[in-house]
């Protein structure tokens, strides 16, 4: 799951930790584009001295520059990171989003109160924290599934 929590459920301060999921490691990225690089050349080993390949080339390696930068920025969209800190008195949630900018929202733990929106949200089970006048969303880029255990586990945590 792509949701830790750094601290045991009986420790009175409670941190979790949720990203968006990585399922391409920088070794898998590196191979990617290497076989990318070596399917785009097989055709144009045929065309190995004439002027032809000089022609296509371009566009072959403009076509894996393609590739390349659509992964690195897919790779920069998914720096998102939220940090929900549950002491005794407070939930501290800080959002961190891909461009670096950190938001914060902070209420009474026992006014804060988890919704889930299983229909009309941005996402199927959409879960926000209210309280202090505010709702806030958490978990948005988790899966379905994730977001449905995310839901439970907060309310355990917060009823503690």
């Amino acid at each position: 799951m792509p949701y830790q929590w750094k601290t045991p459920p009986t420790a009175p301060t409670q941190e979790l930790r949720l990203w968006p999921h990585q399922s391409l490691p920088a070794k898998g990225f590196a191979a990617f584009i290497l076989t990318t690089f070596a399917f785009i050349l097989i055709p144009t080993l045929a065309l190995l001295g004439t002027p032809v390949l000089w022609g296509l080339l371009p566009f072959a390696m403009a076509a894996l520059a393609g590739v390349y930068f659509a992964l690195q920025s897919n790779y920069k969209a998914r720096q998102i990171e939220e940090v929900l800190t549950l002491s005794p008195d407070t939930a501290h949630l800080i959002h961190t989003t891909a461009k670096g900018e950190v938001k914060e929202w902070e209420c009474n733990r026992y006014w804060t109160i988890v919704t889930r929106y299983e229909k009309g949200g941005p996402v199927p089970y959409y879960i926000t924290l209210r309280g202090k006048g505010r709702e806030v969303e958490i978990g948005k880029f988790l899966s379905e599934d994730e977001r449905k255990a995310l839901f439970d586990e907060l309310n355990r945590s917060l009823l503690r």
